[in-house]
């Protein structure tokens, strides 16, 4: 364990600016009760002792050295110190978070995890992230050097993805119900009117984007994959391992298909409220790894071009065009020209629109700047042997292109640019935005793209668009996600003389008399983890007839097979 590990504050603090208002800070003595503590051991001891032969060996290892134990809810700054040597770090969000940001936190080797502790009500299945699915779930496998490198590159290629408008749309809706159900203070037509909504667009007839598509590959690997072969497997995807009831349903291959991992699986979708029909087997992180990239090579960042910016315009959502110079053009694309041949000529955004090159701001192109939008050609000149991108000032000059006099262009599609050239903007030997004054753009046919009384004109400099990719070049500039996500998980109220009862209970050096159990257990009647805490640290010094009052109580509360299956691997004594 590396004592000198960051804490919470100085890793929020070395985040992109965009990214730290999603962050929370762990306040461990206040965020968690007593109940909340006595629900991770119940449900880490269950699947510990359930996974012992059916996970992959690293899962066990794993635990032991990201800094998680059983007997109480992880510490992020202990776990800061265990991942520190594996080159990650972990930070607390509260509940779901935009995809976009949470590919971009793994992208950077940071582990995403959910700062609530799932509620007693929903022990074996939450509708919501919480703190055990993401860190006993996820944390393990990063001790895997290849498993490490298999998120982090899908959070690179992740960070890329084009969504759209539709899936903007459904993250709204799942979250609003993750937290609606998580609430125990939820009217349930507040329930019936969020679940109707999230039908409505999940039955929605509408072609998966790239991001969506993405997703389910995440799904099938990172969440609930198997490893192995179809006829000898072992569980590592975080869903099964965090899922009681799953992680052995699953097992039942009469009941679930095992398919070997191809990147045929994005045709699969997958429903978050249901048992998976079907699962996936890779034979390793680095066959996992051999997928990703297969699928990364038809995303539109890969292809760029007609097909990467129809992609775009379809989308609905800002994404970003870079030209092979490296001018970036962030924005809402509405158009695109292209010729007989399927190349690109011209571009279109309308909106607020963002220039970058390398993924920075480049200067007075900001979205204020480009405020309406902004249009430019893509291609070569006419009598040019080169990118316009790549002559010097000196070479221009002898093509009369120079500031301060008239310059017409005219692009090897028709596409003709004229106008005062006010100013050249240059960066690592390279032309990349030419301005104009009094300037009109005209396409072959005639078509007058910009006119003079329309103001400056900015000319992106370019031969061709080589990527597409989904949200901005430029982050920090242009924030698309709110600072604060749209709703906030709700804390509820706890009963501080209950939280004392768990308290007691769960401490096995001190003596506890059986009229001191009777009283709470009649104060709690409905309190069945209370009761678990009871048997489980002083079971065997309490009379036989309230261990078996307490024993069919807990049976007669949770009479469902997998609440009785993980009462027996807790309390294997009495059950």
């Amino acid at each position: 364990m590396d004592l000198s590990a960051p804490t919470q504050e100085e890793i929020v603090a070395g985040l992109p600016v965009h990214l730290r208002p999603f962050v929370r800070i762990q306040d461990y003595a206040s965020q968690y009760s007593h109940r909340d503590q006595a629900a991770w051991r119940f449900l880490m001891t269950a699947l510990v002792r359930s996974l012992e032969s059916t996970a992959h060996p690293v899962y066990l290892q794993g635990l032991k050295r990201t800094g998680i134990a059983l007997d109480h809810i992880p510490s992020i700054d202990e776990m800061n110190a265990c991942l520190a040597s594996l080159g990650w770090r972990a930070v607390v969000v509260d509940g779901f978070i935009p995809p976009a940001i949470f590919m971009e936190f793994q992208a950077l080797r940071v582990l995403v995890i959910a700062l609530e502790m799932r509620s007693v009500e929903h022990l074996l299945y939450t509708p919501a992230p919480d703190i055990l699915h993401e860190s006993a779930g996820h944390a393990p496998f990063l001790v895997d050097v290849d498993y490490a490198e298999y998120l982090q590159r899908f959070g690179e290629i992740g960070m890329a993805a084009i969504a759209d408008e539709h899936d903007e749309a459904l993250y709204e809706a799942i979250r609003a119900l993750s937290i609606l159900k998580e609430s125990p203070a939820t009217d349930a037509a507040e329930i019936d009117a969020a679940e109707a909504k999230l039908q409505d667009l999940s039955r929605m007839d509408h072609p998966p984007s790239e991001a969506a598509l993405l997703t389910r590959l995440h799904w099938w690997t990172v969440e609930y994959g198997l490893v192995g072969t179809t006829d000898d497997y072992r569980l590592f995807g975080a869903g099964l391992l965090s899922s009681l009831g799953e992680s052995q349903s699953c097992l039942d291959d009469r009941v679930v298909k095992k398919l070997p991992l191809t990147v045929n699986a994005v045709a699969t979708p997958y429903d978050i409220t249901a048992q998976q029909p079907q699962l996936f087997v890779t034979r390793s992180c680095k066959h996992m790894g051999q997928v990703l990239e297969e699928f990364a090579a038809s995303m539109a960042f890969r292809r760029g071009g007609v097909e990467g910016l129809d992609r775009a315009i379809d989308a609905g959502t800002i994404c970003t065009a870079q030209y092979a110079s490296g001018v970036q053009v962030s924005g809402l694309f509405d158009e695109r020209l292209c010729d007989a041949v399927g190349n690109v000529v011209y571009l279109r955004t309308r909106g607020p629109t963002q220039l970058a090159f390398k993924g920075r701001e480049l200067y007075g192109h900001s979205i204020e700047a480009h405020a309406q939008g902004f249009g430019a050609p893509v291609g070569m000149l006419k009598d040019f042997s080169r990118c316009l991108s790549h002559y010097t000032v000196d070479e221009l000059g002898a093509h009369d292109i120079a500031i301060g006099k008239s310059v017409r262009l005219e692009f090897l599609s028709g596409v003709t640019v004229e106008g005062h050239l006010e100013e050249i903007l240059r960066q690592d030997h390279r032309n990349l935005v030419l301005s104009f004054k009094d300037c009109q753009v005209t396409t072959l046919e005639g078509r007058v793209l910009f006119q003079p009384d329309w103001g400056r004109y900015d000319m992106a400099v370019g031969s061709a668009i080589t990527s597409v990719s989904g949200g901005v070049a430029d982050r920090e500039r242009y924030q698309l996600y709110k600072a604060q996500p749209a709703t906030q998980t709700v804390d509820c109220e706890t009963d501080a003389d209950m939280m004392d009862a768990y308290a007691r209970f769960a401490d096995s050096g001190r003596s506890l008399t059986a009229n001191e159990a009777e009283a709470v257990l009649q104060r709690y009647p409905r309190e069945w983890l209370l009761r678990v805490e009871l048997l489980r640290y002083h079971g065997g010094e309490l009379p036989s007839d309230l261990v078996d009052r307490t024993r069919r109580a807990l049976l007669q509360q949770h009479p469902e097979p997998e609440y009785r299956r993980a009462l027996a691997l807790v309390l294997p004594a009495y059950f």
